[in-house]
């Protein structure tokens, strides 16, 4: 599955409805109910799976992996949009480009 578009800093983001996923020795293992095709993901990333069970901006993802891990803010941001960008284009989160007010 490959989806196009793009994920920013400004994106609004959430773990997409056809997922199950569980905990196991610190990592998430995720089942796609649409394709039935499991995914895994390291205690980082599952960090992360945790945050998006509610819809948040890259932006808070970011700030919450900041305050919890020590790493440099151009890397983490890299990194965690390469993630998001992943996990979107495999259809397991849903991205909104967050609405200008």
């Amino acid at each position: 599955m490959s989806l196009d578009y793009t994920v920013s800093k400004s994106s609004i983001v959430v773990v997409a409805k056809e997922q199950v996923s569980s905990e196991l020795n610190g990592e998430a293992v995720i089942l796609d109910m649409k394709s039935g095709t499991y995914y895994g993901l390291n205690s980082i990333g599952a960090s992360i799976w945790n945050l998006l069970q509610q819809p948040k901006s890259v932006a808070e993802i970011r700030d919450a992996l900041l305050t919890e891990y020590e790493v440099e803010p151009q890397r983490c941001d890299r990194e965690l949009l390469a993630l998001l960008q992943d996990l979107g284009a495999k259809g397991l989160i849903e991205v909104k480009d967050e609405a200008v007010a």
